[in-house]
């Protein structure tokens, strides 16, 4: 068995369009129609139903358009956190088809990305696989690799004899995947003999139940508001993004195109400075970020000094920042520190103010966003950079500049 490299992503941001010729367009689908109100209500929420975005990175080039997301709502941060590392990919017309089933090929490539082996999965070697399963002639020649990576990683049974590539996963097909990617199989077959309380639990095959008890201990599903599993329901892409962002939560091992932090420093210029263990990191967002708070996809500007936030880069630029924790609210300030810069707006105001402060004899730097309708005073001939000032405001926001 080939070494593992498990959650090694290479991260190229958003949904990405179909590679011409590669057939692989879209991948996942996983929970139930529940999954919508399951930490992520979208009431309310903005109309992004159309959007359309063109990252160059290199010599990757991403379309966003998906025009059919009306309906689904409720997906699009499953569907934004997955595609920034690559696992879906959407359609040449510009949809993503949230309500279309998925094949079992495209689940199994979709479990194979997430799990950070995409790059070995499309290697020649792996691609030139000699596949055992009665059904080998049926695997799509770009699906190979990815078949032939699953069965390196144990994602299939001994006794599997047919991959069955066009046939539509169902829900106990993908849980079980999942389950088997997250490296629970021992877990799971010492929980077979546990109770499920479905009222459709009979239909869960007995070798099946600890795939289950375990998938919906750990969060990554659960049953329908009448208290069924449906294990035989096909899952849509929307919902397969929903049990795949679940699982990929839970996966061991480092992303190292995913870091977080508290951020320090208003966003300005498409800059995100954050702050993580003591050590401040400043990134540079790409134009197109997608920024998610609460659910919601928001402008960069929404996001506020004091929020947690979790960021994917790829060459260095951030193509997706999910907001993890709000900044506390109504919280006024009151600093003394020396001016370091200003910024000013396209009215002529200052738009933010960076101010240093001694801290246990390390110098540090915070920027805030200024009010429109802030009160200058005090000394107004010492108001430049290396002169004392006091910021005093709410919510990390400047209402008064006084300069001493």
């Amino acid at each position: 068995m080939k070494k593992n490299l498990m959650k090694k992503f290479v991260a190229t941001g958003l949904v990405l369009t179909m590679v011409a010729g590669g057939g692989t367009a879209a991948f996942a689908n996983g929970s139930k129609n529940d999954d919508r109100g399951k930490g992520n209500n979208n009431n309310g929420s903005k109309n992004n139903t159309s959007y359309t975005q063109n990252v160059i990175n290199g010599n990757v080039t991403i379309n966003i358009n998906f025009n059919d997301m009306k309906n689904s709502q409720w997906a699009m941060r499953y569907i934004a956190s997955l595609a920034s590392k690559r696992v879906f990919e959407g359609y040449e017309d510009g949809s993503f088809k949230p309500e279309k089933t998925v094949t079992r090929i495209e689940a199994i490539t979709a479990a194979v990305r997430l799990m950070g082996l995409r790059e070995q999965a499309e290697s020649d070697a792996e691609k030139q696989t000699k596949l055992n399963f009665k059904d080998a002639d049926k695997i799509p020649a770009w699906a190979v690799g990815y078949v032939a990576v699953a069965l390196e990683n144990d994602l299939f049974t001994e006794s599997d004899d047919s991959v069955k590539p066009n046939e539509d996963a169902n829900r106990l097909w993908a849980t079980t995947l999942l389950v088997k990617a997250l490296k629970l199989e021992a877990e799971a077959k010492a929980n077979m003999t546990s109770t499920l309380t479905f009222k459709d639990a009979k239909q869960i095959p007995a070798g099946s139940v600890g795939y289950v008890k375990v998938a919906v201990d750990k969060g990554l599903i659960d049953g329908f508001e009448d208290n069924t599993f449906k294990p035989n329901q096909s899952v849509t892409r929307a919902q397969l993004a929903a049990l795949l962002d679940r699982t990929n939560e839970q996966l061991p091992g480092e992303d190292q195109n995913t870091n977080s932090g508290t951020v320090n420093t208003a966003v300005y210029n498409n800059v995100l400075s954050l702050t993580k263990n003591g050590t401040t990191t400043v990134y540079n967002l790409h134009p197109d970020v997608f920024v998610l708070r609460n659910g919601v996809k928001v402008a960069p500007t929404e996001i506020a000094v004091g929020d947690t936030v979790k960021v994917r880069t790829f060459n260095n630029t951030v193509v997706f920042v999910e907001v993890t924790g709000n900044a506390p609210v109504n919280t006024s300030f009151d600093i003394l520190g020396t001016l370091t810069a200003t910024t000013i707006n396209a009215q002529g105001k200052i738009a933010t103010i960076t101010i240093t402060q001694n801290i246990n004899g390390v110098d540090q730097s915070t920027t805030y966003n200024v009010s429109s309708t802030f009160a200058l005073t005090g000394n107004l001939t010492n108001f430049s950079a290396g002169h004392v000032i006091q910021l005093k405001g709410q919510n990390q926001t400047v209402t008064t500049i006084d300069v001493k």
